[in-house]
């Protein structure tokens, strides 16, 4: 009988990890890295449930870090397996690991000159590039729709999740073992419908136990209509004051999202043409994967494709690499629109920006999505007067807002809509990936819709797929 083991991700947003036990064979879904405060993030990241050599297959939803940036630890400590993606979420990690390499060599770098002086051993960095470029040449890419085999006796298919370039919900069906007929869909991340440039979700299909994330499950956010007002409101309530709009933002997904959006607001005359900045090597880097993967775009972005060629900001954007370029930004006095990395505040170019603009009222600090428990974003939205960048204190006086509306994750309507077809027929729903609020609050909905069985999953639970 195939079990599921919960692990990362369970009671919480992320550190994504579920193993799938079948004929004394280990599957892990996602392995995607925990992000919280240093000392916890640093023992979870480290840690495995089972040795890593006895995984036979990964099978990978997505490119974010949460889901797919801690498959370079794993193999170094003895993964040897295929990991199985589609083609987008392959090329997205073939950027975005060497990227999560570089931060985690320049964290222990800084870790370690603390420790030096405390009179403490240095630690390793939690992976390399060479482990990045080893994870790399695992990836065997499948298309949506399309049945593959990940062991023997356990055949599945990938299906659009609409939450990002390349991300899928995974249908697992297993051979029947003493008449057991178990199959499992794991959502991964499940987008809106509405969302820009991407497809809506796909339909869940027909299984005896869903594994569903829950990051909105007791929240209805704003539409993405709504939320594309708001932006221009804030961009021009803003510019008016002659500040600077500085938005943290996921580097994949969330930044093309905004570019596109502006991009339009200016073609149709909305807005003036400011400048606006894409200052993020990844985010640079990932707007390129992008173009290579119209495949993953809807109908409206499809149509502004075939029409002007571009669809990502190439007439209104500057795209920016170089650090010199970087740095020159500081000095900006005039009113523009920075959008940089990471989307939580916790690494990369954003935080430079935030030190040099977050003391300015002029300013606004517009977060387009969720932020995690403990993260410096988190305390920004939740109205923190002050923050620590760089080993000083800064006043935070600049204007703090938060756009829910652009976030890539399904609301409790949107999951509810995608879920409540299978009430009387699933078996059983065990959710994943949300905060205790959030998770509480789905689950009642599910068990009012009339689902026999909904659990709330905890690290180490085991359950039974039968």
């Amino acid at each position: 009988m195939p079990k599921l083991r919960l692990h990362g991700a369970a009671g919480e947003v992320t550190g994504s990890f579920h193993l799938v036990r079948f004929d004394d064979q280990w599957i892990a879904l996602d392995c995607g890295l925990y992000q919280g405060t240093r000392a916890e993030a640093e023992e979870k990241n480290r840690a495995w449930p089972v040795p890593p050599q006895d995984i036979a297959a990964v099978v990978l939803t997505h490119a974010h870090a949460d889901h797919a940036a801690r498959l370079p630890r794993l193999v170094r400590d003895g993964f040897d397996g295929p990991i199985f993606t589609t083609p987008a979420t392959r090329d997205l990690c073939a950027i975005t690991l060497p990227d999560s390499a570089h931060i985690q060599e320049e964290d222990v770098f800084y870790v370690n000159k603390k420790r030096r002086k405390q009179g403490l051993p240095a630690i390793e960095p939690l992976y390399s590039y060479d482990d990045v470029v080893a994870t790399v040449e695992k990836f065997q890419t499948i298309s949506y729709e399309r049945l593959f085999q990940v062991i023997p006796g356990v055949l599945a298919t990938f299906q659009d999740a609409g939450h990002m370039l390349g991300s899928a919900g995974v249908r697992l069906s297993f051979a029947k073992r003493a008449g057991d007929t178990a199959s499992l869909f794991y959502t991964g991340d499940l987008g809106r419908k509405n969302k820009p440039i991407l497809r809506d979700p796909r339909p869940i299909p027909a299984v005896r136990t869903i594994l569903c994330e829950s990051t909105y499950g007791g929240r209805v956010t704003a539409s993405v209509a709504d939320a594309k007002e708001q932006l221009l409101g804030i961009v021009l309530r803003t510019l008016g004051r002659r500040g600077k709009v500085i938005i943290p933002a996921f580097a994949v997904g969330r930044a093309q999202t905004i570019v596109y959006f502006l991009n339009q607001a200016m073609l149709a005359g909305d807005m003036p043409r400011v400048p606006v900045y894409v200052d993020s090597p990844l985010a640079v880097n990932a707007t390129e994967v992008f173009r290579l993967h119209p495949e993953c775009f809807d109908a409206e972005a499809r149509a502004l494709h075939r029409e002007r060629g571009d669809i990502l900001g190439s007439g209104c954007c500057t795209f920016i690499r170089d650090v010199e370029e970087s740095k020159a930004l500081h000095a900006r006095k005039e009113p523009c629109i920075i959008i940089s990395s990471s989307g939580m505040c916790e690494a990369g170019r954003i935080r430079h920006h935030l030190k040099n603009n977050v003391h300015d009222p002029k300013n606004t600090l517009l977060f387009p999505g969720f932020q995690a428990a403990h993260t410096l974003g988190r305390r920004l939205v939740e109205g923190v007067k002050k923050i620590t960048l760089f080993h000083e204190e800064y006043l935070v006086r600049a204007e703090v807002v938060q756009l829910e509306g652009f976030s890539g994750h399904a609301d409790q309507a949107d999951l509810l809509a995608l879920l409540k077809p299978h009430a009387g027929q699933t078996h059983r729903i065990v959710l994943v990936h949300g905060e205790e609020d959030q998770t509480a609050a789905l689950a009642e909905k599910l068990r009012t819709a009339g689902f026999p069985e909904v659990v709330i999953g905890t690290p180490g639970q085991v359950v039974d797929l039968a």
